[in-house]
């Protein structure tokens, strides 16, 4: 795999103002105004999915769509996101349902596109944080990030960064107790990441496994 440093050099210019790069940088009045001037779907659907974890404000989850026609993979996979976000506000008795429609969506994502940056990047992040017991699987999380990282740098459209990527893969190895890891993250740490990233190196959550 390309050393971090040199997978930096090879990540995509950032524009200015673009969703990830106020993302990154936590701006939240920034990232709601540009949001408020969006009319394409899948910019909606980005914002929304950037937004919501940044202030956790209900009105990003709380009118989203439960099928999209036409969708691209990009869609498809940012929808399931947002349904992720919802199983995980939700009531005992509402989360299977949405789990089970962030689940459905991230299958027609797939199918569509395996490769899209996003389908990875929430396919890995929904195996790395579901219990084992629905089939949650962090092992497979890692495997979908580290394709995350080498796939990146030849989608300049993705709308995420080699740093992103790099983050989920080592906060996999991380869970995983990868011998790795720490090498890992003194690299990440070291190549100055963006204030969001930074702070989730700092201090990563924790993922505790239910009891089935």
């Amino acid at each position: 795999m390309l050393s971090i440093a040199l997978a930096l050099t090879l990540a995509f210019t950032l524009v200015p103002d673009s969703i990830h790069v106020l993302y990154e940088n936590k701006d939240v009045d920034g990232l709601k105004a540009l949001c408020e001037r969006t009319e394409d779907r899948m910019e909606d659907l980005m914002c929304r999915y950037r937004l919501y974890p940044l202030t956790e404000e209900a009105e990003y989850i709380a009118d989203i769509p439960t099928s999209l026609d036409d969708a691209s993979a990009r869609e498809l996979a940012l929808l399931s996101g947002l349904w992720g976000y919802r199983v995980a506000e939700s009531s005992f008795f509402r989360a299977p349902r949405y789990g089970t429609r962030s689940n459905r969506l991230m299958r027609e994502a797939r199918e569509k596109n395996a490769l899209e940056p996003f389908v990875l990047l929430i396919n890995g992040q929904s195996l790395l944080y579901r219990p084992s017991f629905i089939g949650g699987d962090k092992e497979q999380a890692r495997e979908q990030f580290e394709l995350l990282c080498r796939v990146v740098p030849n989608n300049p459209d993705a709308g995420i960064t080699v740093m992103e990527a790099q983050v989920w893969h080592w906060y996999a190895l991380r869970l995983l107790e990868k011998e790795n890891a720490d090498r890992v993250h003194e690299e990440l740490l070291a190549a100055n990441p963006p204030p969001l990233h930074r702070d989730f190196l700092e201090d990563p959550p924790n993922i505790e496994e239910p009891r089935s």
